[in-house]
């Protein structure tokens, strides 16, 4: 059975079984999962569902539970456990690593989440609290502090004995290699380790030309880094080059989620923490904001429109074409926007190349307004039987074609360069731009050509 229709199949199992109150056999049921599967459930069920459905996994099976409520991410797993008594929350957070219980931990409410670091014991609660102390989206806030390291003064006998002496290492692939201030000095892999020699010191076979990341780096750096490098894990050093932590790949791959997510909803002006089955009224709040701001930026472009209100009372078939021109120009802009700011996530694009970038776009930009220009000037002399007018309304794309490949590749770099999210921010200045430029190009050209367009 397809992985997506055993889902379909538990969650209407699920269902059943609440329906009809077998919360024994839910709990049997739910136990037979896998995290992953589980989150995805949770995620399917309405949020009352939601809760019961945890809460009977939780009472027979703690620890799958919690690993549940971590792959269904920390805002949601926080929701889940906000109606617990602190001492419970406390427990139950245990089960989990100290990263992922820093994350849920965060969006408690501040009483609730005070009460819990208190509780969670000196070592837990410490570790805890140290990762809440980095700003959020850094390599801090997401490392996982316990990190096995050997030291460069063993042999590789040694190190093997002590690998086995440690109990739960988080990653075991990559041997980091440090001195007796804990400076990083370097790395060696688990396959190599098991190859040479028991009497080889460790110094003569490490890797001292490592790559890690420092504390505040930002986490779409640390995900850029594992991809390039093609790492399992990357280490995190503080700023005096101290190892304090690791960052394995399933957390980049989190990460990479995430930030995919943040930037596909935010071209849209959706707020990244909407979600399919967010009430109504959170989602009205969320997109309300943005779509009065592009209410305003509606009325720039009507009011270009107003000033040629006598060539559109002339030729009213101008009437007719203008939405054309501005709705191409604002479809070309959106390509050329979601290259650019893919471009500027993955690294690849800086000011360094912005020229060959601009220049790029500008071609591809001009090329598809004399096509589609072309087609659009047939398509009006066809529908008017007036060639003049096919004319303009293949001029005015070229130009508007062009304003949105250039605005589309400037517009995410300089508020990028001014410290604002591109993928925020362009979208609304685009459409603005390409809306203006598409009516004052189409319009100043017919009341230019007016006596060849009646």
């Amino acid at each position: 059975m397809p992985p997506h229709r055993r889902i379909d199949v538990v969650v209407d199992s699920v269902k059943r079984l609440q329906r009809i109150g077998a919360t024994a056999n839910l709990a049997n049921l739910l136990q037979k999962q896998h995290p992953a599967d589980l989150a995805q459930v949770f995620g399917e069920i309405q949020e009352r569902d939601r809760q019961a459905a945890f809460n009977a996994l939780c009472d027979r099976n703690s620890r799958l539970a919690m690993e549940a409520l971590s792959e269904l991410g920390p805002e949601n797993g926080a929701k889940l456990l906000a109606g617990r008594a602190p001492e419970e929350i406390a427990a139950l957070l245990q089960e989990l690593e100290s990263d992922d219980a820093a994350a849920i931990v965060n969006y408690l409410p501040e009483e609730i989440s005070a009460a819990v670091l208190e509780l969670l014991g000196r070592k837990e609660g410490g570790e805890v609290e140290n990762l809440l102390e980095y700003a959020e989206q850094t390599a801090g806030r997401i490392m996982n502090p316990q990190v096995f390291a050997l030291s460069e003064d063993l042999t590789v006998g040694e190190s093997i004995v002590a690998l086995q002496g440690s109990r739960d290492v988080e990653m075991v692939f990559y041997l980091y290699v440090v001195d007796e201030r804990r400076h990083l000095v370097g790395v060696i892999s688990l396959r190599r380790l098991l190859l040479v020699s028991p009497e080889t010191p460790l110094k003569r076979i490490m890797t001292a030309d490592l790559i890690s990341v420092r504390v505040d780096t930002d986490q779409e750096e640390v995900a850029r880094q594992v991809a390039s490098y093609n790492l399992l894990a990357i280490p995190v050093v503080d700023e005096e080059n101290k190892l304090v932590g690791v960052i394995t790949v399933d957390d980049v791959i989190d990460v990479i989620k995430d930030e995919a997510t943040e930037d596909i909803y935010r071209l849209a002006g959706v707020s990244s923490d909407e979600r399919v089955f967010t009430p109504p009224v959170e989602s009205l709040r969320k997109r309300l904001p943005w779509l009065v701001v592009n209410l305003a930026t509606a009325f720039l472009a009507a009011s270009v429109v107003k000033v040629f209100e006598s060539t559109i009372s002339a030729v009213t078939a101008l009437a007719v074409f203008m939405p054309i021109v501005a709705g191409m120009g604002g479809n070309a802009a959106t390509q050329t926007l979601t290259v650019i700011v893919r471009g500027i996530a993955l690294g690849e694009l800086t000011w360094g190349n912005t020229r060959k970038a601009l220049l790029k776009e500008g071609l591809v930009g001009i090329g598809n307004g004399v096509a589609t220009g072309a087609l659009a000037a047939l398509g009006a002399w066809a529908l008017q039987g007036n060639p003049a007018l096919g004319a303009v309304l293949a001029a005015a794309m070229i130009i508007n074609m062009f304003v949105a490949a250039t605005a589309g590749t400037l517009i995410p770099l300089t508020l990028r360069a001014l410290k604002v999210d591109p993928a925020l921010a362009s979208s609304v200045f685009i459409t603005t731009l390409t809306d203006v430029f598409g009516f004052l190009s189409f319009l100043g050209l017919g009341t230019v050509f007016v006596r060849y367009l009646h």
